[in-house]
């Protein structure tokens, strides 16, 4: 194994300043063994992150300051200065400057992910409301990202230990659900699932559980016709190319624990995957955006105003998504190498040990 493929270069946006963003970078990473496995920069400004690194007084975070990609140190983290000027902070405060930072922190950070400086990015939380610009008018960074990579389709995928559930409408008012849930929508999700399972999480043929719009998936078109016209069909189409099966009702898949079953579950809205996820999922859930193409992870809450500059944040899930950025990318590689030469078979359980090393190395 390569020494590059040992330690990806990962970048960490800093989120809302007014939020636990980077107190949950300084947590994540003042851990130096992480160091062994990647290579950290934050897109931020050095007085930010001391604002923040004197109120965890206990923590030893050293960096390296730089604005050149090419003078990156390998045995330190890295913050890539993105802006010279002082900044007022008011941890717990929702105004304009948290929102304007938290995007130029991004937009540094999504072009050097573009230009291939960095090959993952871990994204901390933003506020959906005060980063709206003429630069940002999405209602998340899966939109965004969408956007700036100029690709078709993306799918947002919440991934833990015990099951990964996509979403195929994310922030998206209830009342206009029923809009999105056509069959191009649902064969394309489907096909960015099955993809991401196999490229990105090593599952050569994976089964994809579809969930059904309407409460106990419709009773045969008794309650919404949704199920027959529009999911059995588009389940039945893509099938030709991938194992998905259903539609299934929400309540009783989850209840039952029939979502055990499957490798990949598609939902059809953001509640009916979020709850069971965040109630019933094993370890710290993560946000992946499958079929961007680029690897990008976050962690799964927001920007906890009520807590920010207390050093109270909890970061399991930060760190859980910086993991999980690093182990996709090997993944990735482990794939890429099986279609060069097929011949070279390489194990889903050769890749889960290969992947796993970094967890006993930063115990």
């Amino acid at each position: 194994m390569s020494n590059d493929l040992q330690k990806p270069i990962i970048g960490f946006t800093c989120g809302d300043l007014n939020g636990i963003g980077i107190e949950l970078i300084i947590k994540s990473l003042s851990n130096h063994e992480i160091l062994e496995i990647c290579v950290p920069v934050i897109f931020a400004s050095n007085k930010c992150i001391n604002f923040y690194r004197k109120s965890l007084a206990d923590i030893n975070f050293l960096y390296n300051s730089t604005k050149d990609f090419s003078k990156l140190s390998h045995k330190q983290i890295n913050i890539y200065n993105c802006w010279e000027e002082e900044v007022v902070i008011n941890p717990g405060i929702l105004n304009e400057i948290g929102g304007k930072y938290a995007l130029l922190s991004l937009q540094h950070a999504v072009k050097a992910l573009k230009a291939g400086h960095i090959q993952g990015l871990v994204t901390a939380p933003i506020h959906k409301k005060n980063i709206q610009s003429e630069q940002f008018k999405y209602s998340g960074h899966t939109p965004y990202l969408k956007a700036e990579f100029n690709i078709p389709d993306v799918l947002m995928l919440m991934v833990a230990e015990n099951m990964r559930i996509g979403l195929l409408t994310e922030h998206v008012p209830v009342s206009e659900i029923t809009k999105h849930v056509i069959k191009e929508n649902i064969i394309s999700k489907l096909n960015i699932l099955h993809k991401s399972l196999q490229k990105d999480f090593g599952i050569d043929k994976p089964r994809i559980a579809v969930l059904g719009l309407n409460p106990h998936a419709g009773d045969e078109g008794l309650i919404g016709n949704e199920e027959e016209t529009i999911i059995k069909p588009s389940i039945k189409e893509a099938k030709q190319n991938l194992l998905a099966f259903g539609p299934y009702s929400a309540d009783a898949f989850f209840a039952r624990g029939h979502y055990q079953k499957f490798d990949g579950i598609l939902a059809m809205y953001h509640d009916q995957g979020l709850i069971p996820f965040k109630s019933l999922s094993i370890g710290e859930g993560i946000n992946y955006t499958a079929g961007l193409g680029a690897v990008r992870t976050s962690p799964d809450h927001g920007t906890a105003f009520d807590i920010a500059g207390k050093g109270i944040a909890d970061h399991s899930s930060f760190l859980a998504a910086t993991f999980e950025a690093i182990d996709i990318i090997r993944r990735r590689s482990g794939y890429e190498e099986v279609r060069r030469n097929p011949l070279k078979k390489i194990s889903t359980k050769l890749l889960a040990n290969v992947v796993d090393e970094r967890i006993e190395e930063t115990e």
